[in-house]
């Protein structure tokens, strides 16, 4: 592979993968990215042109993704909407990117026999039972709770269809929640951290007992180019860690790296739906392509987390406002979310 399309390229994940295929490939990066609130030029505006192209676009184009396969060896496919409140209040944008541009992309795959490897996450499978020892595996079943992991699931299904189907060289990828440099600031660790940089008293919905799983960025991305690289055609891939957290422990370590009391926060309503637990079992990624995660130590992933956003408020500060409007309008908490 020498010529990559990433989809949704300029986003959180997105730019995140792109800066990890420049700094240990020899590749080129085309990036299609509608540049929606969520994403931003500046995230690629340090990037080498010569290996580095943004095409600003939406992913449910059929004849701009056409035509931008057509030149390349490979897709990647982020592009996205992934915001969990945000369903909730207005699904059909989901629908239209999640799954016609799923569908768009695999049928240009399809036209130009591309390989391709899709990224998803583990809300395809809903939840599991606090206090449980089960994990999901890549022979879950899909239960989703909202719009968002709906659309994700179905997206999915696509995926492996056109596999079976029509042959298309297609993998898959579920994530646990992924956090680490250039998330968006309505995520739960960014709008945390955040806020509290503001001055502001973070927020949680309920009592802060929902557990999840956590990857930091790079070790996503790492797991995405390996797949890419190595996957079977026709699978699926669980990426995960096992550095299960409950949402107030989060919480509450943050508060303490940054020097606040841990109980100084506030609880708001639940959110509809709000899925109890996450858990990853990622052994086939582990002992079939043999990668592991580098960030084992989940504090020191969010100490240094703290710093970048600490060094970088020029890059989300301009998003803040807009963002704890549109809270403060529902009187909701951060999702806890991906």
């Amino acid at each position: 592979m020498k010529h990559l399309l990433v989809t949704g390229g300029a986003g959180f994940v997105g730019s995140n993968f792109v800066r990890h295929v420049l700094e240990t490939t020899f590749h080129r990066v085309t990036v299609l990215d509608k540049l929606t609130y969520a994403s931003s030029r500046l995230v690629l505006s340090d990037l080498p042109p010569e290996r580095c192209r943004l095409v600003v676009g939406d992913v449910t184009d059929a004849e701009l993704v056409h035509s931008l396969v057509a030149d390349v060896d490979a897709i990647v496919h982020f592009a996205a909407e992934s915001h969990n409140d945000n369903s909730l209040r207005e699904p059909g944008p989901f629908v239209q990117t999640n799954i016609l541009g799923t569908y768009t992309v695999l049928e240009a795959a399809r036209a130009y026999g591309t390989r391709l490897h899709h990224v998803s996450t583990d809300e395809v499978f809903g939840d599991l039972p606090l206090g449980s020892r089960t994990r999901f595996s890549e022979q879950s079943p899909f239960n989703p709770s909202s719009p968002y992991s709906g659309t994700k699931a179905g997206a999915d299904l696509l995926v492996r269809a056109w596999s079976r189907s029509f042959g298309i060289r297609a993998t898959t990828s579920n994530s646990c929640n992924i956090y680490g440099p250039f998330q968006h600031v309505e995520k739960f660790i960014p709008r945390q951290i955040t806020n509290i940089l503001r001055g502001a008293r973070p927020k949680i919905y309920g009592d802060g007992r929902n557990v999840r799983e956590w990857l930091h960025v790079d070790d996503h991305s790492r797991a995405v180019l390996t797949i890419l690289e190595r996957g079977r055609s026709g699978e699926t891939y669980l990426v995960g860690t096992g550095n299960e957290h409950e949402n107030i422990s989060v919480l509450r370590t943050i508060l303490r790296l940054m020097n606040r009391p841990e109980d100084d926060f506030d609880r708001v309503r639940d959110r509809p739906g709000h899925d109890a637990r996450y858990a990853i079992d990622a052994s086939k990624l582990r002992s079939t392509l043999q990668w592991t995660p580098r960030h084992d130590d989940f504090e020191a992933g969010l100490r240094s987390t703290i710093e970048w956003y600490r060094r970088n408020e020029p890059w989300w500060g301009p998003g803040k406002s807009a963002v704890e409007a549109a809270y403060g309008e529902r009187e909701d908490a951060p999702a806890d979310g991906s």
